[in-house]
């Protein structure tokens, strides 16, 4: 596996291996690798001939008061991790190198960032589409992959690339999770020992959720108070940031459930900010 730090040389080896008739599959990630990681690794391994997953811990996708000091961060742990999955090669760029210091264009997809972690988090995609198209521009790809864990970021991405005509296919990957039921997370290990026996009540709240629709209960609102109910008495530890019912596609908000719709939440449990989600 090659490890590469700087963003033009990773620009110019993928134009030779596009040159080269390669494809190119790109597992986007900011490091400190779970199972969850390496499931994307694993599915973009088995659609192109050369797979590029990035690790960078992108400031711009940070609010002030937010754990971009504190995030954890390991290179030479996860380049052993990602050279085990078949990764040819790993870009680990600095902050410098990827955004000058007098940078001053972003990319935004208001229409989908407005309410969910946008509401709560207001630079956060603004910053998460600047560094996925920079990362798309770089690395070339035919296929990137992403966790359906951060479905906004899924749609975002998504639309993104349709709207700007962008080349590649997004390819959402299903939540890995721990034997607990809760999602796999870099953040997960915040979590203090009471606070990891909590956490795992965010998946069991969602599929009480999906009990109750299959009982026939379609209002949203009713379904919601149910759930922040459920997690005020389960999860004591608990703040609920949010929890929102929302069309899959394009979030926005639903009233009454009578299609596909996505349940998504945010539960903040000691300095862990968690998040999750279900198709009912």
């Amino acid at each position: 596996m090659e490890i590469i730090h700087n963003p033009k040389e990773l620009q110019q080896r993928a134009l030779e291996l596009r040159a080269e008739g390669k494809t190119i599959g790109l597992v986007p990630t900011m490091g400190y690798f779970h199972r969850g990681h390496l499931s994307l690794m694993d599915e973009a391994r088995k659609r192109a001939d050369v797979l590029i997953t990035s690790l960078f811990v992108n400031p711009t996708q940070f609010g002030p008061s937010e754990d971009l000091e504190n995030y954890p961060y390991d290179l030479d742990r996860d380049a052993a991790l990602a050279s085990e999955h078949g990764v040819d090669i790993l870009f680990a760029p600095k902050k410098d190198d990827m955004y000058h210091g007098n940078h001053c264009t972003w990319v935004t997809v208001p229409d989908l960032t407005e309410i969910l972690c946008g509401k709560s988090r207001p630079v956060h995609f603004r910053g998460v589409a600047t560094i996925v198209t920079k990362l798309f521009m770089l690395a070339q790809p035919n296929v990137a992959v992403f966790g359906q864990k951060d479905w906004q970021q899924l749609a975002v991405i998504k639309r993104m690339v349709r709207d700007l005509d962008i080349p590649v296919e997004v390819v959402g990957h299903p939540v890995v999770r721990e034997e607990s039921g809760l999602a796999m997370s870099s953040r997960n290990v915040y979590l203090k020992d009471e606070e990891r026996q909590q956490a795992p009540m965010i998946r069991k709240g969602l599929l009480k959720l999906r009990q109750e629709v299959e009982n026939n209960i379609s209002d949203c609102d009713t379904l919601k108070e149910n759930l922040r109910n459920f997690y005020r008495t389960e999860i004591p530890l608990g703040t609920i940031d949010y929890i929102e019912i929302v069309h899959p596609d394009d979030i926005t908000p639903l009233v009454k459930i009578e299609g596909p719709a996505l349940c998504a939440v945010a539960v903040q449990i000691g300095s862990a900010r968690l998040i999750d989600n279900i198709l009912v």
